[in-house]
């Protein structure tokens, strides 16, 4: 060789090191099969699943299907409330839900660095599964990929999901109309707080968990007990701020929301008022924002607070016509601030 070094083949099979993933168990030989087998068949184990084909199918109910797709790079990877597998899962039916879709499959893509320990990669499993098999779906078709040690981050994930949208029923941006009122489906800043106390090894007065949980069977019930839904959005990375940014541009709307009627539990407020940060810039797992008819606010509240998830919801503010900038908030001492879009990242790796 040119460095006049002698060449030295390394082997890619495991001679040693069985608990932890190895290059080999992405290579399609034997330890990929047992490392699929033994860990993803055995923890998402269903019909669908079994024939370990390059896809799964099923027969097309009446209505609409809803597709998503989306990928989690959380560090650290467990923190309280939560690891990125059960996030992965919830995430998932999650914007399944912000369409009114029923959940029904999900698939699981796995990209994992070499020396990941197996136990750690066990336990994410069996959170995921169990996150599926509580939310009512199956995870039914997945992949798996081994990088180089130092070319992840432990492991990353990518789910995507197809549910099912019942006749009749239509939720998107464009529907939103001057007149809404903007319910926000309970307490923020709960997740992006969790994460960044195990990362930083911070300690705040109170626990603080991560509000990851599925988010359709309260979005279900609203369908069900005939709320004109006109938009729903799940307030992950940004928090409120950024999506009712999102949501004001698309509709071409403005909105007005009050500070003081915005849930956010003291823990939280103290932690954000110690580190400089915002609330409601601040990342969340399982709440979301809902536009619907100011009449009808009231019930929709009702159903909402009828789950623990959304217990806490709250009439935080209504939609105007357009304006510029298009979100102003009525602060607690009766001024108006913009609130506008992040310039840039406020909590780095958080779902």
């Amino acid at each position: 060789m040119s460095n006049n070094q002698p060449f030295e083949p390394a082997c890619p099979l495991p001679t040693t090191d069985k608990k932890t993933v190895q290059l080999a168990h992405g290579g399609g030989g034997r330890l990929m099969r047992d490392l699929i087998q033994e860990v993803f068949v055995h923890a998402f184990d269903n019909a669908m699943l079994a024939p370990l084909h390059d896809g799964a199918t099923w027969p097309v109910e009446k209505g609409t299907l809803a597709f998503t797709t989306d990928s989690y790079v959380v560090h650290p990877l467990f923190f309280p409330g939560g690891d990125i597998g059960s996030l992965a899962v919830h995430g998932t039916i999650n914007d399944l839900a912000m369409c009114g879709a029923k959940p029904l499959y999900l698939s699981a893509g796995f990209i994992l660095e070499e020396g990941l320990s197996l136990d750690v990669l066990q336990q994410i499993v069996n959170s995921m599964a169990k996150a599926a098999r509580a939310a009512g779906v199956s995870i039914v078709t997945g992949d798996t990929k081994v990088v180089d040690r130092g070319k992840g981050d432990g492991i990353f994930i990518n789910t995507a999901g197809v549910g099912l949208v019942p006749s009749g029923i239509r939720i998107v941006p464009r529907l939103i109309q001057p007149g809404d009122a903007i319910l926000v489906s309970g307490d923020l800043g709960s997740h992006g707080v969790a994460v960044l106390s195990v990362r930083e090894g911070l300690t705040f007065a109170g626990d603080v968990t991560s509000d990851s949980a599925p988010l359709h069977q309260v979005v279900g019930e609203l369908i069900e007990s005939g709320i004109e839904i006109h938009c729903l959005r799940d307030l992950t990375r940004g928090g409120l701020a950024s999506a009712l940014n999102e949501l004001a541009v698309a509709a071409k709307v403005g909105m007005i929301v009050e500070e003081a009627v915005i849930p956010v539990s003291e823990p939280v407020r103290g932690a954000c008022e110690l580190l400089g940060l915002d609330p409601l810039y601040v990342a969340n797992e399982g709440r979301f924002v809902a536009m619907v008819p100011e009449s009808q606010a009231e019930a929709a509240l009702a159903v909402m607070r009828r789950h623990a998830v959304s217990g806490r919801a709250a009439h935080v503010g209504r939609v105007t016509e357009r304006h510029a900038p298009p979100v102003i908030i009525q602060t607690v001492v009766g001024t108006h601030r913009i609130l506008d879009l992040l310039s840039g990242e406020q909590l780095p790796r958080i779902c």
